[in-house]
């Protein structure tokens, strides 16, 4: 498998890519090419694009969870195959696949709409959607996980502002948050969105599903911005316990939960331009 970091908050140095806070993954695995978020702008397709990585040729747009800056990204997609279209240029549509949460109106009383603007009747005027809370293969090797259980008492218990539905409102404990699992011959590599779910619930999750226990990295946000000394020291403790390969922690976890880590697992920098194999 090969992925490409085309967003992150970050950019490697002496790059010269444009960065956000945000997140998208371009991902080739079985001759199957997968986006994994699209970040918060068209920035995924203008990196993507220097990249030498043709977005008009995707064969599935994996969604994370319904947040802004992993959703927002759609309608430039939408546009960049409509284009694609209507000048006879080669394209493959792709399937979006996504938590059946994930395209409900997500609403902060301090800013309002923090859900993907575009809703599941509008997009799917352009792209098939498959809605799945199971585990659902991509390849024989890659699943996108669906609905992550929640196991630990120290992550994955707090909400940010309410789900909008036609038939109800409630509190938003972020249930589409989900990852991609790929099965390597060493053992799990795990891409993560935003952790909402909590990242060791994640990976306990994935090796669930993949019967399988050896981690060779996780890669993505882990939901570590100012946690509490709970969750932080909790998650220390587990991933020490783990002993995975490395990780390549990034987005929406700060210096100081990634200086934490550094002291039981190997750290490696994660920027805009990054590529990585696994075998």
């Amino acid at each position: 498998m090969k992925l490409s970091v085309l967003v992150d908050n970050n950019t490697l140095i002496d790059r010269y890519f444009l960065g956000e806070p945000a997140l998208s993954f371009f991902i080739e695995e079985d001759d199957k090419r997968i986006l994994f978020d699209t970040g918060y702008s068209d920035a995924f397709i203008r990196n993507a694009e220097k990249m030498r990585i043709d977005l008009r040729n995707l064969d599935w747009v994996a969604l994370s969870h319904g947040h802004v800056d992993h959703t927002w990204g759609l309608t430039h997609l939408i546009s960049l195959h409509m284009e694609a279209k209507s000048e006879a240029l080669t394209h493959h549509t792709p399937t979006i696949i996504g938590h059946p949460l994930v395209f409900e109106s997500k609403l902060l009383d301090s800013v309002s709409e923090i859900g993907s603007v575009l809703s599941y009747n509008k997009l799917s005027k352009h792209f098939p959607i498959n809605l799945s809370k199971q585990p659902f293969w991509l390849t024989d090797k890659l699943v996108f996980l669906g609905e992550i259980k929640r196991k630990f008492n120290f992550e994955g218990k707090e909400s940010i502002g309410k789900v909008n539905t036609e038939k109800e409102e409630f509190d938003d404990f972020i249930f589409d948050d989900t990852a991609l699992v790929y099965k390597s011959s060493e053992g799990l590599v795990i891409m993560v969105g935003c952790a909402h779910s909590g990242i060791c619930n994640i990976i306990e999750y994935a090796k669930e599903v993949c019967s399988e226990e050896r981690i060779v990295d996780i890669i993505g946000g882990f939901h570590l911005l100012n946690p509490s000394d709970f969750q932080l020291e909790n998650t220390v403790k587990y991933i020490e316990e783990l002993d995975p390969n490395k990780l390549h922690a990034s987005h929406c976890t700060d210096l100081y939960s990634k200086i934490a880590l550094s002291r039981v697992a190997d750290i490696e920098e994660v920027g805009v331009g990054l590529r990585l194999e696994y075998v």
